[in-house]
């Protein structure tokens, strides 16, 4: 995720050891657990990767498009995004084992955001990739949600963080804050490599998960405020693809 923002927690009384310090995005209450993930929704979640070691999180919202943040697949070195063909989608990630590895086709960002610029627009960090073959049957594309959740609404976030990198691990348990500039502000438990995964939200129905939001940025500013790009700002591009017969 990028970071907006990382306090450490206070050193004790003299003579004592200073505390290990918050991860950005993380509150000492640090909700996350391991979740399954060939279980729903998490099975929806994968593990983005690039050619160049890095690593992300995304949500399958189609049968051959993943949802993540545009700043996942940014290379500082050329400032330049990176190709399809330098990237790669992981379903059911767990210890090293997936269950299917999908190469990416195309990539669309939102032309309005440049990650190397000195200020860059994180309401518009978000990407859509479209895969070269159909995700898994097993696997069930994630309903998008269009509309702005109320305050107070029960979340979950999950994703592949930095400090457990080789399992899903995710906040079950949190709340939406509100918005602000454009993006979700929420109290969800998350940090470096839970970038672009889902935030989610309860289904009309209650009886699912649908994706309210990309995860994009973390902080710590006393009391966890973490920020995600609302499913509205690529949801038009995403009808756009399904009109032109993209699955």
């Amino acid at each position: 995720m990028v970071m907006v923002s990382a306090l450490a927690v206070p050193v004790g009384m003299s003579g004592a050891r200073a505390e290990r310090p918050l991860l950005p995005g993380v509150g000492p209450g640090d909700r996350r657990v391991p979740v399954d993930a060939a279980a729903a929704p998490w099975r929806s979640v994968v593990r983005v990767q690039t050619n160049l070691a890095g690593r992300c999180t995304g949500a399958l919202v189609g049968r051959r498009t993943v949802v993540t943040a545009g700043h996942c697949l940014f290379n500082p070195r050329t400032r330049r995004f990176l190709q399809a063909s330098s990237l790669h989608v992981l379903f059911g990630y767990d210890r090293g084992e997936f269950t299917r590895h999908v190469t990416v086709a195309r990539v669309a960002t939102d032309p309005g955001y440049d990650p190397a610029a000195a200020t860059p627009a994180i309401a518009a960090d978000w990407a859509v990739l479209t895969l070269s073959e159909p995700a898994p049957d097993s696997v069930p594309a994630l309903p998008v949600s269009t509309g702005l959740p109320r305050a107070g609404v029960p979340l979950m976030l999950g994703g592949y963080s930095q400090d457990r990198a080789q399992i899903l691990m995710a906040d079950r348990d949190c709340r939406l804050l509100g918005e602000s500039a454009g993006l979700l502000v929420h109290d969800c438990d998350a940090t470096r490599g839970t970038s672009g995964g889902p935030l989610l939200v309860r289904t009309a129905d209650g009886a699912g998960w649908a994706v309210a939001g990309v995860g994009v940025a973390a902080g710590n500013a006393p009391a966890v405020r973490n920020f995600a790009v609302p499913s509205a700002s690529f949801a038009a591009l995403l009808a756009k693809d399904t009109a032109a017969g993209q699955p």
